[in-house]
């Protein structure tokens, strides 16, 4: 055996780094960095465990002390794993439209969910969380404004994308935003030790809320005071809340970002649903979300450019979801023909 973890929180992040084959146009090289290859399943295993570990650290996080967060999913179930595996309990808030899968899967975890009215969205998931701290005293790892998050990824996500392309230039990086975390965390890294890599910013076209420049109201700790004037419902969850995050924020203002795209929902879930079927790689609607900005980007690409995009979940995550909506439980017409071309194993009509 070449080695034994000693927890599971010893397998997060070291994700890989795949070519794409059959959907790059010619020419370039288009990579993504496939964040399902987390413990979890996603890019927010890291923010989980380097919240807690800062918790911990400063002494804000007492032994066997609840923790509380407010989460779209991802970062509720990257939580549940850190905090099953160090014997916290957890509770999170969540927004009603937010997958079920999702819910379930926190719960079975160990964690308790308290579902949140839908139109309240995001910031009534994080103003019933601190409602709920104020109350019991417990601990808020603060994922939208936590220094840990970002301080996380400039360790690792950045480290191993430079580790992945030493030698190579790496022309253009690709990403959504969601928390600010790995935007903030990583973007910066490559402004010092990559300069000449263009990062590249999407987010949804029914939600444009950098695009539009106005700026998210917060009160003084960074919370959002008020929903951003500039959000719609999309099929992105995770990717861009109903405001601009403060670590989303401090990036921008720091001109961590060359260039933003906006991307539609159809055009999210269509990728998704390509790099299943055309590439084997099975992600979430995020991760469609951001393939399609990179695919834009490597449309007008130099010749031989070198393009990575961050794909920030698995596909599991969104079987309730319309990603699944035209995918049938039943056999189809073309599978009973096939069954019925040989005379076993036939189910009774």
């Amino acid at each position: 055996m070449a080695k034994c973890y000693a927890s599971i929180l010893e397998t997060i992040g070291n994700t890989p780094v795949v070519r794409i084959n059959r959907l790059a146009p010619p020419g370039v090289n288009l990579y993504v960095k496939i964040e399902a290859f987390d413990p979890l399943a996603s890019v927010k295993d890291r923010l989980a465990i380097a919240v807690i570990e800062a918790g911990e650290k400063d002494g804000t996080l007492k032994p066997g002390q609840t923790v509380v967060e407010a989460t779209s999913g991802n970062t509720g179930i990257g939580l549940a794993m850190v905090c099953a595996a160090k014997g916290y309990p957890l509770v999170l808030t969540m927004a009603e439209p937010f997958s079920v899968e999702r819910r379930k899967l926190m719960r079975f975890l160990g964690a308790k969910v308290i579902v949140t009215p839908a139109a309240e969205r995001a910031v009534g998931m994080v103003k019933k969380m601190e409602e709920l701290a104020a109350k019991h005293g417990w601990f808020m790892t603060r994922q939208f404004e936590n220094e840990a998050n970002p301080d996380y990824h400039s360790r690792t996500t950045a480290r191993e994308i430079l580790e992945d392309f030493a030698g190579e230039p790496l022309d253009y990086w690709v990403t959504g935003y969601g928390t600010g975390g790995t935007l903030k965390g990583v973007a910066r890294v490559l402004r010092k030790e990559s300069p000449k890599t263009r990062i590249i910013v999407c987010e949804p076209t029914d939600a444009p809320l950098l695009g539009s420049k106005i700026e998210q109201p917060r009160k003084p700790d960074g919370t959002p005071a008020a929903p951003h004037p500039s959000f719609k419902p999309h099929p992105m969850q995770g990717w861009t809340p109903d405001f601009i995050p403060k670590l989303t924020g401090d990036a921008v203002d720091a001109q961590a970002m060359d260039r933003l795209l906006h991307v539609a929902g159809p055009d999210a879930i269509r990728c998704s649903k390509d790099l299943a079927a055309k590439e084997g790689i099975f992600v979430g609607i995020t991760s469609g979300a951001t393939f399609a900005g990179a695919l834009k980007i490597a449309a007008e690409a130099h010749k031989g450019a070198n393009i990575l995009a961050m794909l920030p979940d698995t596909g599991e995550r969104y079987l309730s979801t319309p990603l699944f909506a035209d995918v049938p439980a039943d056999m189809t017409e073309e599978e009973l023909k096939i069954s019925r071309s040989t005379p076993g194993g036939q189910l009774k009509a």
